[in-house]
This record gives C-alpha cells, sequence and structure tokens, in this order.
C-alpha cells in the first residue's frame, strides 16, 4: 500500500505539471508555465498534508470521529481576519491573504483555548468553544462584509478555496511553519494514543492531560491556519483524510497516512479545478464537497454492514 500511494502522490505531482490551462510544458512559454505551476503543485503537497494530519490530530484529541479542523474556530478566525484584511487594510493578494488569514486563525485559536480553560480544557470545552468561537466570527465577518460590499467578490472567491495565485514565497512561508509542526505532531502522536484510553489512563502512564491538549491545540492550529492561508477554509479534506487512514496500525502510522493521503486528495482536487471548467477554474471546497460527501456515506454504510 504505501508504494501504491507513492506512485499515486509521484503521478498527481507530474500531472499537476504537465496539465492544466496554456497548455504542456513544451514549447516557447513552457518555462512561464513551469514557474506558475512548481509552487502550486508545492503547495498542494503542503496545505493538503497539514490538513490531513490535523484532522487526525482532532478527531483523536476530540475522540470525535466526526471532528475536524474546523472545530477550534481556526477556519472562522482566518476568514474573520481575511474580512478585516479586505475591509480595513487593503489587502487584495495572495500574501495580504496569506498574512491576515494566519492571524485570524492564531487569533481564534487562542480564544478558544483560553476560553475552555488552560489548565484542564478537555476534549468536550475545547469543542462547544470552538463551535461557540466560530459563530461569533461568522457573525463580526457578515457584519463588517454587510458595511464593507465592495470586499464581498474579494471574499467570496478566497472563502471557496483555491490555488491560483499562489507564489513561490507564499509555500515558503507556510513550509516553514508546516514542517516544524509536523515533526512535534508525530512527537505527540505517542502520548496522544494514551489519552484513548482516557484522561485517568493517560495519568497512569506517566502523561499530563493538559499539556497534552495544549500541545495538540497548538499543532493544530498551526498546521491548519498554514493551510487556510495557502488555500482556504477546504471542506471536508481534514475529515475524510483520517478516516482513509484507519486501516493503520498505530497513531503514529495514521498520521503519516493521514497527511500522505491529504496532499494527495487536494493534489486530486486542484487538478479537478483546473481541468472541469476550462478556461474557468472551479473552487477546491466545490470538488471536495462534491467528491467527499458521496466517498464518507458510502464509507459509513461499509463499516455499517
Amino acid at each position: 500500500m504505501r508504494t501504491l500511494l507513492a506512485f499515486a502522490l509521484l503521478s498527481l505531482g507530474a500531472a499537476s505539471m504537465l496539465l492544466g490551462p496554456g497548455g504542456s510544458l513544451a514549447g516557447e512559454n513552457g518555462d512561464l508555465l513551469l514557474a506558475l505551476r512548481t509552487p502550486r503543485t508545492v503547495a498542494a503537497v503542503v496545505a493538503g498534508a497539514a490538513l490531513g494530519a490535523a484532522g487526525l490530530l482532532m478527531q483523536t484529541m476530540t475522540r470525535n470521529e466526526l471532528a475536524e479542523p474546523g472545530l477550534l474556530g481556526v477556519n472562522a478566525g482566518a476568514a474573520f481576519g481575511v474580512v478585516t484584511g479586505i475591509a480595513w487594510a487593503g489587502a487584495a493578494a495572495g500574501p495580504g491573504y496569506l498574512l491576515w488569514s494566519f492571524l485570524g486563525a492564531a487569533v481564534g485559536s487562542a480564544c478558544v483555548l483560553s476560553i475552555a480553560h488552560l489548565r484542564t480544557p478537555g476534549p468536550l470545552r475545547l469543542v462547544l468553544a470552538g463551535l461557540a468561537l466560530s459563530a461569533s466570527f461568522h457573525g463580526a465577518s457578515s457584519a463588517i462584509l454587510l458595511s464593507e460590499p465592495s470586499g464581498y467578490d474579494q471574499y467570496r472567491f478566497w472563502v471557496l478555496g483555491s490555488l491560483a495565485g499562489v507564489t513561490a514565497d507564499m509555500v515558503r512561508w507556510s513550509a516553514m511553519t508546516v514542517l516544524p509542526a509536523m515533526a512535534a505532531a508525530w512527537l505527540l502522536a505517542r502520548p496522544l494514543s494514551a489519552l484513548l484510553l482516557g484522561e485517568d489512563g493517560a495519568r497512569t502512564l506517566g502523561h499530563r492531560p493538559a499539556l497534552l491538549y495544549l500541545g495538540i491545540g497548538l499543532v493544530t492550529t498551526l498546521l491548519t491556519a498554514s493551510a487556510v492561508a495557502l488555500a482556504g477554509p477546504i471542506a471536508f479534506l481534514g475529515l475524510l483524510a483520517p478516516h482513509l487512514a484507519r486501516g493503520a496500525a498505530t497513531l503514529p502510522a495514521r498520521l503519516a497516512w493521514s497527511a500522505a493521503l491529504g496532499a494527495a486528495l487536494l493534489l486530486l482536487a486542484d487538478l479537478g479545478a483546473r481541468m472541469v471548467a476550462q478556461p474557468f477554474e472551479t473552487p477546491l471546497s466545490v470538488l471536495t464537497a462534491l467528491f467527499g460527501a458521496p466517498l464518507l456515506i458510502w464509507m459509513a454504510r461499509r463499516r455499517l454492514a
């Protein structure tokens, strides 16, 4: 299976480089297309892996198979940051969105962790605080957009998700956050396995649940904020990739599979976004929802059968 997944990733990466509007890499425009498609392909791998890993961490921490990164208020916080940047700071391009969405996501997660109490957050408190903050951020974003309608079209394009316009600098800055966060997630995977036994069971094995919740919350925030800042709030990916990786034996192995599957799914979705309705681009969230929902229903029916 590992060989098959590696082959699929390489094939999708090659297809992402070779296919799309503007023709092939051969000919006079080859260098220009290569310069445009390389950061986009790398961005899909980085953002997809981050969302896949963040989804698994959220599902394990909350012991809820329906959990996904948006539960911590990260997506809503990032959207609020972008709306604020568009309305009051003149953010109108990729780097501006990157900065404001990252700031918004960081503020959203900090608020959730503070409300849930840092010392003993617990999974239920985190989920409830995340849902409450998400609703508040959505309300605040709508209020700003109603008072500044000129920014609505920009926000509407960003919120549906897209890798168009991603630059090498944006990928570099996001990767500088994602790579350390992935390493921290790998180190936290084994202690997090103890939480599956319950907080008392984790304490018996010598772990401190409050510190684990805080560490996983911070890592999940960094991973999700980087992905959202790069590609927008992509629906379903953080939920779907961990479910596809359920066959792995241990939590560290599931983490690696979730990251790899997240990268492959986002590469596939981005390729579809470029090819389905040429010369226009289909929003990434539309494709991930159209293909992700039936796949998730099929997996649920298969488990119940």
